[in-house]
C-alpha cells in the first residue's frame, strides 16, 4: 500500500483511508468489524470517524459509529492504527448535529466536550487527525485554533484538519496560526471526485502553496460513479434511494449527486473503464488519489463485498491516456453536480 504525508506534519498514511459513516447505520457493528479487519489486512492504516456519525445524523444514533470503531480498534495494536475523527461544528439548515442536541457551535466549549466524549468512544487516549467538520465563517477562528492548539500541546491530539473549508477559510485559519504560533490544518476534508472537481478551482492551489494534504471524502460521487444508479435504477440500501424518498434536504442534496448529467458522465467514465480493462469503481479511486494535493482517498463501503474494486486501486498509476480520457468527458460535461 503506497504512503504519503499528511501536510508538513510526521504522519505518513496510506492512500486509501477507510471512511465509517455508514456504521451503526447502512452496516451493523458485524459488518463494520469485518470491513476494518480486511482494510486492515490489505495495507490500510487510515481509518475516518466522526462524532456525528453514523449519517443521516439523528440523535438516537449519536456517537454510535465511534463506539463500533472503539471496540475493533481495542483489539488490535493501537500504534499501528492513525485514527481521525472530528467535532462536528455548527448546526444549520442542512446538517444538524447529532450531539450535544444539536448545539455544536464551533468554540472552545464545544471542541472541549467534543474530543472527550470522542476519546471515550474510540478508547484511546489520544487521536492522530483532529478536524473541524464545518466550519463557521463568521465565528471566531482566533478561539477555535487556540483551542485546538491546546490539544496539540495536551496530547490528545496529534495533528489537525479540517473539512468541508472553503478557500478563504483555510486562509483565515492558517493566518491566525501563523500569526499567534498556534498548531494549523494540515490536512482539508472536502468533497471531490470525477464527477465533482470544484476543489481544482481554487483549493488545490492553496493545498499546493501552503504544504496542505486533501484528504477527499466521496470520490464515487456518493457512489453514482460505480453505476449503480444508471437507468433509473434505485438499488435497495443504497443513500440516495432513500434520500430520494425522504424529500426536503435529503431530496435536494441527492438530486445534487443523480441527476441528468452526473449520469450522462458517469457512462462516459464507464466506458473508460472498460477499456482500459478495470472496474469503475477502480477507475474512480485510482483517479482521486493520483493527484499531487491528495494525500490519502477516503473511500466508504456498507459491506465487505464492496472492498476488491476499491482495493485494486491501491498500487494502481492510471496511465496518460486514461487521465486524459478522464479530463476529456469534464470538459464536456462541465460541474455535473453544480
Amino acid at each position: 500500500m503506497q504512503t504519503k504525508r499528511l501536510g508538513r506534519s510526521a504522519i505518513y498514511v496510506s492512500k486509501i483511508c477507510m471512511g465509517t459513516m455508514t456504521f451503526g447505520g447502512q452496516a451493523d457493528e458485524k459488518m463494520a468489524h469485518r470491513v476494518l479487519d480486511q482494510s486492515l489486512e490489505a495495507g490500510i492504516n487510515f481509518f475516518d470517524t466522526a462524532e456525528n456519525y453514523p449519517v443521516p445524523p439523528k440523535e438516537e444514533w449519536a456517537g454510535t459509529c465511534e463506539e463500533i470503531v472503539g471496540r475493533w480498534m481495542k483489539t488490535k495494536r493501537r500504534d499501528e492504527i492513525l485514527m481521525a475523527t472530528k467535532v462536528c461544528g455548527p448546526s444549520h439548515g442542512w446538517i444538524k448535529g447529532s450531539q450535544r442536541a444539536g448545539m455544536t457551535a464551533l468554540d472552545r466549549h464545544n471542541i472541549v466536550r467534543a474530543v472527550e466524549g470522542s476519546l471515550k468512544r474510540l478508547q484511546t487516549d489520544y487521536i492522530d487527525l483532529y478536524q473541524t467538520h464545518w466550519p463557521d465563517h463568521d465565528g471566531p477562528y482566533e478561539e477555535v485554533m487556540r483551542a485546538l492548539d491546546d490539544l496539540v500541546e495536551s496530547g490528545k491530539v496529534r495533528v489537525l484538519g479540517c473539512s468541508n473549508e472553503t478557500a478563504w477559510g483555510l486562509m483565515k485559519s492558517l493566518g491566525v496560526s501563523a500569526r499567534e504560533g498556534l498548531a494549523r490544518y494540515e490536512t482539508i476534508q472536502n468533497n471531490f471526485s470525477m464527477n465533482n472537481r470544484r476543489f481544482e478551482d481554487a483549493l488545490a492551489q492553496v493545498c499546493l502553496q501552503e504544504g496542505i494534504s486533501l484528504i477527499p471524502y466521496s470520490p464515487l460521487g456518493g457512489g453514482v460513479l460505480s453505476g449503480k444508479y444508471l437507468n433509473d435504477a434505485r438499488p435497495e440500501g443504497a443513500r440516495f434511494s432513500g434520500y430520494l424518498n425522504l424529500g426536503g434536504r435529503h431530496t435536494v442534496m441527492a438530486r445534487r449527486f443523480v441527476n441528468e448529467k452526473t449520469l450522462s458522465s458517469t457512462e462516459r467514465f464507464m466506458a473508460i473503464a472498460a477499456e482500459a480493462g478495470m472496474a469503475p469503481v477502480t477507475l474512480a479511486t485510482a483517479w482521486s488519489k493520483q493527484h499531487d494535493f491528495v494525500a490519502s482517498t477516503i473511500v466508504g463501503v456498507t459491506h465487505e463485498d464492496q472492498l476488491p474494486d476499491i482495493l485494486a486501486a491501491a498500487d494502481l498509476t492510471l496511465s496518460d491516456e486514461v487521465m486524459k480520457a478522464v479530463d476529456a468527458v469534464t470538459k464536456e460535461i462541465l460541474y455535473p453536480m453544480g
